[in-house]
């Protein structure tokens, strides 16, 4: 699939990002997708930092920060000024972490979407609460050590299930998007950008910190995570129409994925075994919920295609 994106960085340098931080790319990429008429909302979370302290911002758009848990109705309110003022053209992009979407934010993002508000909302999805200490949220997986869960009493609680969460509200638009899928990624946010209504985008995004992992390595772990079925790439259009986006040839096993995290590191044999039961059966769930049987062919299609979208095992 052929993207005609613009030449121009719309996020420029000189951010505060870890290096391998995948919330930064992905910012880069939805951006030059969604083009110069962006306006972002931003409540507290690593971008809140990354994007540099006011008056200074590495966003070459409108950028409003807000507090934690009022992204979605803050960007709701900067929706209703611009349609007043006749910008009906432009995007609002409500941008959010983890915590300011699964967990603090959710009564506003909720409320926007149950008003079928015209923005769209991204969380990059580090899985934790990573800019304040790497504290347990309810996107941590499932025995994943943070500050808050150590080794000794990991996560018990598998992760929320955000996706079918917004999908209940009937919303326009629901996807999920991984940032070792960069084609993917931009392909979702062009589509996102012609609908109108609430459109909900959750990006797998690695932090090197928090999951214990060279900076190096952040590309092909978040990949594996995909190939293992922990993270699968789907679409839901209108509440009710589920589509698979991506279908590994070979399924990758979970503890090829878990185990290059120094936040697994604690992990034991039959650790790995329950959770690979626990994908198994979510990964069964999605393909029913798509209308895919498992036993047939499945053709990935054409946008997987690229050098960087074939997700090819790593050793």
């Amino acid at each position: 699939m052929q993207f005609n994106l613009r030449r121009e960085e719309i996020m420029g340098p000189g951010h505060l990002a870890c290096q391998g931080c995948g919330g930064s790319l992905s910012m880069r990429l939805a951006l030059k997708v969604l083009g110069p008429k962006t306006y972002v909302v931003m409540p507290a979370c690593c971008w809140s930092v990354i994007a540099g302290p006011f008056p200074y911002s590495n966003l070459n758009v409108p950028l409003l920060h807000t507090a934690f848990e009022t992204a979605a109705s803050a960007a709701s309110g900067v929706r209703a000024a611009l349609d007043i003022r006749g910008e009906t053209d432009a995007t609002v992009l409500a941008w959010a972490g983890d915590g300011g979407t699964f967990d603090i934010g959710f009564q506003a993002l909720s409320g926007a979407a149950e008003r079928n508000e015209n923005i769209i909302f991204t969380v990059y999805d580090n899985e934790a609460y990573m800019n304040t200490g790497i504290q347990r949220s309810s996107a941590t997986p499932y025995g994943a050590w943070t500050t808050t869960t150590p080794v000794d009493n990991p996560k018990r609680e598998p992760k929320k299930d955000i996706i079918r969460i917004m999908a209940a509200h009937g919303i326009p638009y629901v996807a999920t998007a991984n940032v070792a899928f960069p084609g993917d990624l931009m392909r979702k946010f062009e589509k996102a950008k012609k609908i109108k209504g609430t459109r909900f985008i959750h990006i797998l995004s690695p932090c090197p910190p928090g999951w214990k992992i060279a900076s190096e390595h952040s590309i092909e772990i978040a990949r594996l995570a995909t190939l293992a079925n922990v993270f699968p790439l789907v679409e839901v259009e209108d509440g009710e129409k589920w589509t698979l986006n991506y279908k590994p040839e070979s399924p990758v096993p979970v503890r090829q994925y878990m185990s290059r995290q120094g936040r697994f590191r604690h992990l034991k044999d039959a650790d790995y075994q329950r959770i690979q039961v626990m994908v198994d059966r979510y990964w069964e769930k999605t393909l029913k919920s798509c209308g895919v049987n498992p036993d047939e062919p499945f053709e990935n299609p054409q946008w997987f295609n690229s050098p960087f979208d074939r997700g090819r095992p790593v050793d």
